[in-house]
């Protein structure tokens, strides 16, 4: 076992009162914390170049002043606390108890992951990686993923593109910060985000050096009549089921956006979040495959299986394909490979699929349960937006006091979003983000009945 120590026989001290001295230094400093293991006095005398009788004077001086923690036949460890510190203490973690009916929305049930399917594919995984492959490999990732998620993307979402433009990373938010510094390096100045959307969007852009501009949304989507007064060079939407109102792009608006990002020569990033939990109909193709040279369609398993996987993808046009390659190589490199061939196994398997067919029956069931319980316990309120995804819109009467209500609700132990997490300006009714994919349906039905008392009270 290492330990970062020095002596030296030219320095004050004996060489015991050396060790004793640079280890309580640590101990306070905050780099040696309680627990930590250390060398025995054999290795640390070796890796010391000193006595092994020095290293265990010292250790037995520690032991006694209460800095070392020595127990026969164990190793040593550094003893519990307090100490004096010079480092910030950390943060105070909350003793808040965990919500009695949990409602936020944009996440998935992480309790149904697959996990005896994804062990199987990461050993295979493991055992299957090339020596090469083990190395840096390509920034875009993976072939073997690449080319199996052009299948994959082609087959459900009419996505056209082969693996080579495709770019895997770290999740969605990762994949757009690339986007973002791309065309800020082509000389991009501004860029359109939907109203309301994910405040994390206009960071991303800020940091990126881009000047956000929110565009409302309404019933029908985007309203793209507005992006030419916008002076926009490029816009990230959510066409096939708008986050969070829940609309979808209408067919008419889609033809004048691909119109408008050809003449403007902008770049539309068409973030695809959900679109595989459509319970009423087939979902509606991708916005790329009208035009695979203006629209980044961006896509991830955050959703679909687990956020913890950190696994997105990204459809490149053509003209972005090396300015991005450039962003990825000074970002960060790469996605984890070893992960990036469990996936492939996993759609290569059918077992996303099989996923997919599961989580639709139960997020239909548990929508289904939320909306009839909603409909009995608030019949005043409206649900808005299409049967998909993972939460529910829920308008309240114009009386009703957004903020007062997401205050009651939280008081009553439910954790919820309210239209104002996501709007930037403008009038809106007071409205309720629902997520429904967390709880049972006998959860969501006493979760609605609370909610109703908060709204009321």
């Amino acid at each position: 076992m290492d330990f970062l120590l020095t002596v030296a026989r030219d320095r004050p001290g004996t060489l015991s009162a050396q060790i004793q001295s640079g280890f309580r230094n640590a101990v306070r400093e905050g780099s040696l914390r309680a627990g930590t293991p250390v060398p025995s006095t054999r290795e640390l005398a070796a890796q010391l170049g000193v006595s092994r009788k020095v290293a265990v004077d010292a250790y037995a001086q520690l032991a006694a002043e209460g800095y070392l923690a020595l127990r026969q036949g164990a190793r040593p460890r550094v003893a519990d606390g307090p100490f004096p510190s010079s480092v910030c203490a950390p943060p105070a973690v909350s003793g808040a108890a965990p919500p009695r009916f949990d409602f936020m929305p944009a996440r998935p049930d992480v309790s149904s992951f697959p996990r005896v399917e994804w062990a199987r594919c990461l050993r295979d995984a493991v055992s299957d990686i090339t020596a090469a492959d083990l190395g840096y490999g390509d920034a875009f990732g993976m072939t073997e993923l690449r080319d199996g998620l052009a299948g994959y993307l082609g087959r459900v979402r009419g996505v056209v593109a082969g693996g080579d433009r495709i770019v895997v990373t770290n999740g969605y938010l990762h994949g757009l910060g690339m986007i973002c510094r791309a065309l800020a390096a082509r000389g991009a100045r501004r860029i359109a985000l939907e109203d309301p959307s994910s405040a994390e969007e206009g960071q991303i852009a800020a940091r990126a050096g881009l000047e956000a501009v929110r565009v409302p949304v309404d019933g029908l989507g985007l309203r793209v009549d507005l992006l030419p007064a916008a002076d926009v060079d490029a816009v990230v939407l959510t066409p096939a089921h708008q986050h969070p109102t829940g609309v979808v792009l209408a067919p008419d608006r889609r033809t004048a956006l691909v119109a408008w990002l050809r003449a403007r020569g902008a770049i539309a990033v068409e973030d695809d979040y959900d679109a595989e939990y459509r319970y009423d109909r087939p979902a509606v193709g991708a916005l790329q495959g009208l035009d695979q040279n203006h629209v980044v369609y961006a896509g991830t398993a955050s959703k679909v299986l687990a956020p913890a996987l950190r696994l997105g993808w990204m459809v490149l046009p053509p003209s972005l394909l090396d300015t991005v390659r450039e962003e990825r190589l000074l970002h960060d490199q790469g996605t984890a490979r070893i992960e990036q061939l469990a996936f492939a196994h996993f759609l290569e398997r059918g077992h996303l699929d099989r996923h997919l067919r599961r989580m639709r029956l139960r997020y239909r069931r548990r929508r289904d349960a939320l909306v009839a319980a909603l409909a009995s316990a608030l019949p005043e309120a409206t649900i808005r937006g299409i049967a998909a995804g993972l939460h529910v819109t829920v308008e309240l009467p114009p009386s009703a006091d957004e903020a007062r209500v997401t205050a009651a609700a939280r008081a009553r132990g439910i954790a919820l979003a309210s239209m104002a997490d996501y709007r930037s300006a403008g009038r809106y009714p007071p409205t309720l983000i629902l997520g429904y994919s967390q709880m049972a349906e006998s959860q969501l039905r006493a979760g609605a009945a609370e909610l109703a008392r908060a709204v009321r009270g």
